[in-house]
């Protein structure tokens, strides 16, 4: 494993209101983009894309009265850099209480990157089934992408250098709901 590195906050970027805000506003661009939801399903990206599906789901249930299908998906099989991420990294691939065939999956997670995470994503949820459309909601683009993938819904697009990172807390696995850049400690 890889030595532990040092973060230290440089700027908060979104408090909990303006993260609330925002994905209010991605539930209403979903809503907009798929006026028939009977064959939608969010599915977040674990750890803290599941949070922000669950708070997407809520939103539209609020707005439309429609409950759309959740789950969630664990990645870190599918990932090119396994060895990279923990010594013993857990290996669940999915918790999805419906079948992702001739569905339109959306993708749900915290903050798109070089688009690695979201390509395991896809290759896990192929493993399961064929969904008729998989599509991308993000809360944070932050650019340096290394393979060709786009978010459909984006919360906010925030150029970073790669000695940033962006950390996402959502209240139910942190404790608090915000979003920092961090910036690696010399």
């Amino acid at each position: 494993m890889t030595d532990k590195i040092t973060l230290k906050t440089k700027v908060r970027l979104m408090d909990e209101a303006t993260v609330n805000r925002t994905l209010m506003r991605l539930s209403y661009e979903i809503i907009e983009k798929n006026p028939d939801t009977a064959n939608v399903a969010l599915v977040g990206i674990e750890t803290r894309g599941y949070p922000m599906a669950e708070i997407l789901r809520n939103n539209i249930r609020k707005n439309t009265g429609i409950e759309l299908p959740l789950g969630s998906i664990n990645i870190k099989y599918y990932r090119d850099d396994l060895e990279k991420i923990a010594d013993n990294p857990e290996l669940r691939k999915a918790d999805l209480p419906f079948s992702v065939d001739g569905r339109h999956i959306i993708l749900v997670d915290d903050v798109l990157y070089t688009g690695r995470t979201v390509r395991a994503a896809i290759d896990a949820l192929f493993d399961l089934g064929r969904p008729s459309k998989v599509s991308l909601a993000v809360l944070v683009d932050r650019g340096h992408r290394e393979l060709p993938i786009r978010p459909d819904y984006v919360g906010k697009n925030v150029p970073t250098s790669h000695n940033e990172v962006i950390s996402v807390h959502f209240d139910s696995v942190d404790g608090m709901t915000n979003v920092e850049i961090r910036e690696k400690e010399s």
